[in-house]
């Protein structure tokens, strides 16, 4: 077993159940109830699925730049870019951990603004100096490269995200930085606030 493939089993059982239980409260309750949600860059849409049951009547479906053989959702492909449904015709647009995969986060950002009725839920990272960064490349690294995953390594620091909200029109209602998805002694090092979860309002 290689060295890669080791560190995400390691990470696999550390993290990955508490990090979809804390997700799975956190961003659950930041959905209204009956509502239709989106989530971008769903993946398999198991997270969105368990977050779409915090709140009751909630409808959910993904879209991703790839199809898994088998998902949790309905997912729908599309470019990375360009959202495909209609201006204000889901209520809720979702991205867990998926904008600093991206190479210009204001595009699906902008996209979201459009498309979202009600709100727009984030969870992604904080980038304010170098040691953030580094830290913030190992753990995407140990968390997806056994998977395949692109990783291009573009965090922002909060100013970076406010210009982005700013841009699409978008208001914060809520943004949260107390993510605990890390357990001691993990978290003094992987979290220390540099995750964050929000929602955000688009214009009428």
């Amino acid at each position: 077993m290689t060295a890669t493939a080791v560190l995400g089993n390691m990470h696999a059982k550390v993290v990955f159940d508490r990090r979809v239980s804390v997700l799975t409260e956190m961003l659950g309750a930041l959905v209204p109830p009956d509502s239709s949600m989106l989530d971008v860059g769903t993946g398999d849409g198991q997270i969105a699925l368990k977050i779409a049951r915090e709140q009751p009547g909630t409808q959910v479906e993904g879209i991703d730049i790839m199809k898994r053989p088998t998902t949790h959702i309905p997912v729908t492909l599309f470019d990375g870019n360009k959202i495909p449904f209609d201006d204000k015709s889901v209520d809720v647009v979702s991205f867990v951990d998926v904008l600093h995969h991206t190479d210009d986060p204001q595009i699906l950002i902008s996209e979201a603004a459009r498309v979202a009725r009600k709100a727009i839920l984030i969870k992604d990272h904080l980038s304010e100096n170098t040691v953030d960064n580094l830290t913030l490349r190992l753990m995407d690294w140990v968390g997806n490269a056994p998977h395949g995953v692109v990783l291009p390594y573009n965090y922002a620091s909060r100013a970076q995200w406010d210009g982005w909200f700013d841009t699409a029109g978008l208001t914060i209602d809520a943004f949260e930085t107390d993510v605990p998805l890390y357990p001691a002694p993990f978290s003094m090092i992987f979290g220390r606030k540099l995750h964050f979860v929000t929602r955000l309002i688009p214009a009428a």
